[in-house]
């Protein structure tokens, strides 16, 4: 295996003893990007000034610097402002825009040492989980280059599948993180939401909104975790005997495709054989309750908070011509009519937060009377549609609503503001399943050393077809 395919932590540490040179590993990031240039996972790339920094955190550590990430390169999603790069979001109306300032978190990485060799592509606006963008183009999945990688952060997702990058940041709304991750076979978290800082994020819901990392493994995650919040402190140790986590049988894990409730059920017996106790959770009403939740604060907000980011960092346009060029028939048909007769009331807004408030107690309430540390379902219920169902796909042989499939068990805890994470735990029919886990609010750190503990016990993730080709 070449270092480029390894972690994030294990590269870190070859720089660190002096075991490779950025300068060298990016060539071979860069070359492999140029070989796997069909997947469309890059908006935009910068292979000259990678190299540069590569270069100038050779000199770094030669000078005895060590840093967190330094020399690591890092991708952005494209509704991340970086200096260096536009901020398009994926849409008309700033595709080609730069920002100017970096964001809060994209300063934390810089800070670490980390290189951004440039930003990924993404559901426009980051509104839907296919990543088949009428501006930039669909975002293909390296394990079938004819399916969806997920969504919004299809372009993060894929990119670390295809080992162009050891890690990215992505945006997660109601699963645009867990869900490419599930579909791309990677290791994704959303952060409790205020976790990571949002300023400089192109946004769509500050209720909602997270950024958060996806990469090939939790101690990874658990890294940037630390990067990007501050908190360095070690995962707790968290032993898989006696570990009580609740399985939500209704709603989580119902209709699911064969090929994915096969592989979640060999990796709960994998995880029941290592000592964790499976206990029933049931959540009642959970369904409407993140129905009256879900679309309305969303929608209400995006108009708000939208404009707010256009204006105060000054992106040139306003909400009306950022709604004119989107270009997608799907987001266009969600944001069309929000200056208009669309526009969410006031008070159907505050009956969505009111919502919001009973589905946060109901969640607390079966965490506590579970007496469980996380909640355990199937990512996604499906593994990857083909690119162009973006209306419709089929789920063992019946027709599905492609968008609320896909984020169909990863939006009730988003609208919960828990922590949640997905776990690669397989394939079916040659493409990636998703395991995930979502823990009590704020509970980030135990959350990812459970989900390590998991990973320990589970087989290791075969890597991408593209990336094994690409080598």
């Amino acid at each position: 295996m070449e270092l480029i395919d390894r972690t994030a932590i294990e590269i870190v540490g070859a720089l660190d003893q002096g075991d490779a040179r950025c300068v060298d590993l990016a060539e071979h990031w860069i070359a492999r990007t140029e070989a796997s240039s069909a997947l469309n996972c890059w908006v935009e790339f910068d292979a000259q000034a990678f190299r540069r920094e590569a270069a100038l955190a050779d000199q770094r550590r030669t000078r005895g610097e060590r840093l967190t990430l330094l020399g690591l390169p890092v991708a952005l999603k494209d509704n991340i402002d970086a200096l260096g790069f536009a901020c398009g979001n994926g849409t008309g109306a700033l595709h080609g825009r730069h920002p100017r300032a970096d964001a809060e978190l994209v300063r934390r990485l810089r800070a670490a040492g980390a290189i951004i060799p440039g930003k990924l592509g993404l559901h426009e606006l980051a509104f839907g989980a296919t990543t088949n963008n009428a501006v930039t183009g669909a975002v293909r999945n390296p394990w079938d280059t004819s399916r969806v990688p997920g969504g919004s952060s299809g372009g993060s997702g894929a990119a670390v599948a295809a080992r162009l990058v050891p890690a990215a940041i992505g945006t997660d709304t109601g699963g645009s993180v867990r869900v490419p991750s599930a579909l791309c076979g990677v290791a994704g978290l959303r952060p409790s939401v205020g976790r990571v800082s949002g300023d400089g994020l192109a946004p769509i819901s500050a209720t909602r909104d997270t950024a958060g990392p996806l990469a090939r493994c939790v101690a990874d995650l658990a890294l940037f975790d630390g990067v990007l919040t501050g908190d360095m402190a070690p995962l707790p140790p968290v032993s898989l005997s006696g570990l009580r986590l609740g399985l939500p049988e209704a709603y989580f894990w119902e209709d699911l495709d064969d090929g994915v409730r096969a592989c979640c059920d060999a990796a709960l017996a994998t995880m029941r054989a290592a000592g964790v106790q499976c206990v029933p959770v049931e959540l009642p009403g959970l369904a409407q309750l993140d129905g009256e939740v879900s679309f309305v604060v969303a929608l209400h907000e995006f108009v708000r908070d939208m404009s707010r980011y256009l204006r105060e960092k000054s992106r040139g346009i306003d909400f009306a011509e950022l709604l004119a060029g989107v270009r997608s028939p799907d987001v266009a048909a969600i944001t069309g009519a929000l200056l208009g007769q669309g526009a969410v009331p006031e008070a159907a807004y505050r009956q969505a937060l009111a919502a919001r408030k009973r589905l946060q107690a109901l969640y607390a309430d079966a965490f506590a009377r579970a007496d469980v540390a996380a909640l355990v379902f199937p990512t996604t219920p499906s593994t990857a549609p083909k690119i162009g169902e973006d209306e419709s796909f089929l789920v063992n042989g019946r027709a599905c609503p492609t968008f609320a499939t896909l984020i169909r068990n990863t939006d009730p805890g988003s609208n919960a503001a828990l922590p949640g994470l997905s776990l690669p735990i397989g394939l079916s029919g040659g493409l990636p399943v998703g395991l995930a886990l979502d823990g009590p609010a704020g509970s980030d750190r135990r959350l990812l050393a459970i989900g390590a503990a998991i990973e320990a016990v589970l087989p290791p993730m075969p890597a991408a077809p593209v990336a094994a080709a690409a080598s």
